[in-house]
């Protein structure tokens, strides 16, 4: 969903050596040159065209005025003239550099490489050339060619803060943030007051999960530059992430005084008033954003979000395709040759491939969608993550499963699994929402009733965290600590989930809560061992569907912003009938759900030990 900035400005060296000139013009280079130094650029080039009006073919002045001209922003006129120098004399280093730049300001970056490098071949050790090669290879994406070249720069110039500043920036795009931090703080120890890396450097830390080092870093950036949009922005990300919802607002809303037509920005203040419920807010910000860039996915696709939420499937579900070309999901598009199905042609006689698509909660709720399918003509090939393989090989209405990864067979059309809705036009009156579709194998369900042994107690089966790597994990996982509250003796109670934090295992041993965790082969197990419980009470994770979808009786504890199929103010779900939702009143307040669960759970198992 939402995507960071680092704002990395671009960094260029020139440096411009002057040819020994002829005897008469030597008087008027050196008065052109002086000007140039002082930043008079319209008084040199004057001075350089009156040369060249006696010489034509003097390096120096056309070499001069070309860099006078680079740094008028006119680069073509700079490649222009320098290339003229360059036919004159073609071994000086310095003008095959500044025609690099001129060409980088072009963006014929290949062509500016081939300048840098013609340049060190002449002179292998010059560090404002090698610099510029860096940042030219970093345009490129050649960020291992392009730390090579700013660590050359350092063996010269070890004390080059903004070459430091540099490889940390490419350590980054290389994926080695521990690094990269190093290569930071090397440069802010040279330079302490270096924005662009104290910025980074938030970026980076950022990235390594420590949130409150970087919004350190950050405002630090802006007590030196109060105005760095990127600062301001990256602050308002990172704000965001620690739940500081409002302050990110006021960030995002500095940001925009300085770029009110930056996309990126509205589309993450619509992501934040979306984590406060402001819905009709978060829409008019993501409006915004589309207004600016009608092409901007991941806004569309974030509106999308906010509108199923509310309850708004029809625009819903349409802008929930552009997902495929959002930052986070474009790269696990299937691109196959089939055609996509989305409900407009006919399956009769056809085979279909249904796909999953994200996460294994999403493939157990809209897997109900196959029998539909089904009934329409089609043969139905279901490819599922392989831990749901075995679970849903009885699946109503499929003529094949396999498991992702495997060997496709021959179809017709295919559609993945979160674009049936769409496909058959669900509103809120039409979700297929029977009361059992997923079944546990009696076999296994015989095992676990071995391993479980006699029943003497209502079983309550309990899920309080998912995967730590979730993007949601901090708003949807719930310390065991906290959770342990609803463990008493007048039940037995089962962790359901198969990681466990080491922390939170040490404590549920000496709670009485059951691990079987390490038994679970896949969700075939799982589901084997749920059909043994009474009640399951989780957070929202893949078991919260899984129970949902077997018909179980499940309780579902909800963050104030929950996932959009849990939609909002209501305790049952239009997707699963056997399902109560509790949910936080105000950000991060698992302690009031705790308790509304805590007191239903004593009076459900009142009521079983009564009867």
């Amino acid at each position: 969903m939402s995507k960071r900035r680092s704002f990395l400005p671009q960094h260029h060296t020139i440096k411009a050596k002057v040819a020994t000139p002829g005897v008469v013009i030597a008087p008027l280079l050196q008065q052109a040159f002086a000007l140039h130094q002082q930043g008079q650029l319209v008084q040199a080039a004057v001075l350089y065209q009156e040369i060249l009006q006696k010489q034509p073919n003097h390096f120096d002045a056309l070499h001069l005025l070309g860099i006078a001209a680079s740094q008028s922003k006119q680069p073509q006129i700079a490649v222009d003239l320098i290339g003229k120098a360059i036919q004159i004399n073609p071994n000086a280093a310095a003008a095959h550099s500044n025609i690099g730049l001129a060409l980088q300001d072009l963006s014929r970056n290949d062509e500016a490489l081939a300048s840098y490098e013609r340049a060190l071949a002449i002179e292998p050790d010059n560090a404002a050339v090698l610099y510029n090669h860096g940042n030219v290879l970093r345009d490129l994406k050649r960020y291992a060619e392009a730390l090579a070249s700013y660590e050359r720069v350092l063996v010269i110039e070890p004390c080059n803060a903004d070459a430091l500043y540099n490889c940390g920036n490419a350590l980054h795009y290389l994926g080695r943030n521990e690094e990269a931090l190093a290569s930071y703080d090397s440069a802010l120890a040279i330079k302490p007051d270096h924005v662009e890396a104290l910025n980074n450097r938030g970026v980076v830390l950022q990235a390594l999960k420590r949130n409150e080092e970087a919004l350190a870093s950050y405002e630090r950036a802006l007590m030196i530059a109060p105005g760095h949009a990127g600062a301001l922005y990256n602050c308002g990300n990172v704000l965001r992430e620690l739940s500081r919802h409002e302050e990110a607002l006021a960030s995002y809303a500095r940001v925009l005084l300085i770029r009110p037509d930056n996309a990126e920005v509205l589309n993450n203040r619509g992501n934040t008033l979306r984590a406060l419920n402001r819905l009709e807010e978060a829409l008019a910000s993501y409006d915004r954003a589309l207004f600016i860039e009608p092409g901007y996915a991941d806004a569309r696709w974030n509106e999308s979000l906010c509108r199923l939420l509310i309850g708004d499937f029809d625009l819903g579900w349409r802008n929930y395709e552009w997902r495929w070309k959002t930052s986070e999901l474009r790269n696990f598009h299937r691109n196959f040759t089939q055609p996509l199905w989305l409900g407009k042609e006919s399956l009769s006689d056809k085979t279909i491939l249904l796909h999953a698509e994200q996460g294994l909660g999403d493939t157990l709720q809209f897997c109900r969608y196959v029998r539909q399918v089904n009934a329409l003509g089609a043969k139905v090939v279901l490819e599922v993550q392989p831990p749901l393989k075995s679970l849903l090989s009885g699946l109503s209405g499929i003529a094949s499963i396999i498991g992702k990864g495997e060997a496709l067979p021959a179809f017709d059309y295919h559609c993945p699994l979160l674009s049936l809705p769409l496909a058959f036009d669900t509103d809120s009156a039409s979700i297929p929402s029977t009361h059992r579709y997923v079944t546990s194998d009696a076999k296994r369900v015989a095992i676990w009733q071995e391993k479980l042994g006699v029943k003497t107690k209502p079983r309550v089966g309990l899920v309080w965290s998912g995967s730590a790597t979730h993007k949601n994990d901090r708003n949807r996982s719930i310390p065991f600590v906290d959770f342990v509250e609803l463990v008493s003796r007048k039940a037995s109670f089962y962790a359901l989930q198969k990681e466990v934090r080491d922390a939170d295992m040490l404590l549920a041993g000496r709670t009485g809560v059951t691990f079987v965790g390490d038994e679970l082969d896949d969700f075939a197990d799982t589901a084997a061992l749920i059909e043994l419980m009474d009640i399951v009470i989780t957070v929202d994770t893949s078991v919260a569907h899984l129970a949902a979808a077997m018909g179980k009786a499940v309780w579902i504890l909800l963050s104030f912003n929950p996932d959009w199929r849990w939609l909002l103010d209501r305790e049952d779900s239009p997707w699963y009938p056997t399902a109560r939702l509790f949910r936080q009143s105000a950000i991060g307040d698992w302690g009031s759900v705790i308790e509304r669960v805590k007191v239903e759970l004593q009076s459900l198992l009142a009521c079983v030990t009564a009867n």
